[in-house]
């Protein structure tokens, strides 16, 4: 099977998922997000208010193949997804009442313009409480998620990959920078910043 047709059979249909995921949330009196990259230094949304957050069970990677938003499907690139493991910390945001369900379709078409994301309401930790979050988090057993890369390998397409929204070396310096400006260190983020800089691409 070759991967383009693996691929293909994951891919689920955005507009259902985004149904079931409004159907979950009408509940709850207040629709949060979890922001644990992009969405950290580029919501694109007005909040209500912002909190910072730690989510238990989930760790931030840089192993989702990315064919649109940081690469091509010529040149695929990375971008980072919730895995199971750990813990991870970032950013909740408290939809406004009155525009969360325009914000919430924009914010579909942004992150899963082809359903490869688990969409999950997770407990999200702050200093008020927990609320329930939507996060966007990523099985294993997608064809989207990779294996830990050789440094050679994730060096290449840092060099290399770019999509719509730039490019994955980007991506991944500007998501270090927001965690270092609240105080936050993620070992591995580190590691491939330190990799970037000795490969000369920052």
């Amino acid at each position: 099977m070759t991967e383009s047709i693996a691929a293909s059979l994951v891919l689920r249909d955005p507009a259902e998922a985004l149904r079931q995921l409004r159907t979950q949330w009408r509940p709850h009196r207040e629709w949060w997000v979890f922001g644990y990259a992009s969405l950290i230094w580029r919501p694109e949304f007005e909040a209500a208010e912002h909190r910072p957050a730690l989510v238990r069970g989930w760790h931030r990677a840089l192993r989702m193949r990315s064919r649109i938003n940081r690469g091509t499907p010529q040149q695929p690139g990375l971008v980072f997804a919730l895995l199971p493991g750990g813990a991870c910390r970032g950013v909740v945001y408290r939809l406004r009442t009155d525009s969360a369900e325009a914000e919430l379709d924009r914010l579909w078409a942004r992150e899963q313009p082809t359903g490869v994301y688990d969409a999950r309401l997770l407990p999200a930790r702050t200093a008020h409480g927990v609320v329930p979050a939507l996060a966007f988090t990523l099985s294993r057993r997608s064809v989207a998620c990779l294996p830990r890369l050789p440094d050679e390998e994730m060096v290449h397409i840092l060099r290399h990959a770019r999509g719509r929204y730039g490019s994955t070396l980007d991506y991944l310096a500007q998501t270090a920078r927001a965690l270092r400006e609240r105080g936050w260190h993620d070992r591995e983020v580190e590691r491939l910043m330190a990799l970037a800089q000795a490969h000369r691409l920052l």
